[in-house]
């Protein structure tokens, strides 16, 4: 990926974690201990930022209050994709916001669809990520994988980047 511009490295986070609907996210709790939950990924194109719904007044807001630091991890076992991002998080209260990214299947958490006094948005701004994606298939990985352990070279199982999304437009290659 040397030579990529920023824009090319954010659309390719993108594609990554596009069809991953579920992310971990990490906060940072008061006393300085990590802490990990799911939350659904809205499906809208990536442009740096990622959007969870949330509700005001719960433990994850009262966390990115104190610490906007947060990572979030995703997996996607299946085709061998794991990503991980970190950046700062801020709580929006925006209800126009809201409506752009609404999708029905949150009624599932919020009954009250819109009109719920809670109904907030989680914002991440992406600053860093690293990512290993393996796109080939399961048989030319473990032929990649017996054959480093027959010449003793180290297995390298596909692209691994880690890249600074919010301040450089080299990502650093490794």
């Amino acid at each position: 990926m040397a030579n990529k511009t920023e824009q090319d490295v954010v659309a390719h986070l993108g594609e990554l974690i596009q069809d991953i609907k579920v992310a971990m996210m990490t906060t940072v709790e008061e006393d300085g201990s990590l802490r990990s939950r799911p939350m659904w990924t809205q499906n809208r194109p990536f442009d740096g930022k990622l959007w969870f719904f949330t509700r005001e007044h719960s433990a994850k807001v009262d966390e990115v209050e104190h610490d906007h630091h947060v990572s979030l991890a995703y997996s996607e076992p299946s085709k061998s994709r794991f990503v991980s991002v970190s950046g700062r998080c801020q709580l929006v209260t925006d209800k126009a916001k809201a409506a752009q990214l609404w999708d029905p299947t949150l009624k599932a958490w919020f009954p009250d669809g819109l009109e719920d006094p809670e109904l907030s948005l989680l914002c991440i701004t992406v600053e860093k990520a690293e990512y290993w994606d393996t796109p080939n298939s399961r048989m030319v990985q473990l032929i990649g994988f017996v054959k480093a352990t027959l010449t003793g070279d180290t297995y390298k199982p596909g692209d691994h980047q880690k890249v600074d999304v919010a301040g450089s437009s080299t990502p650093s290659m490794h």
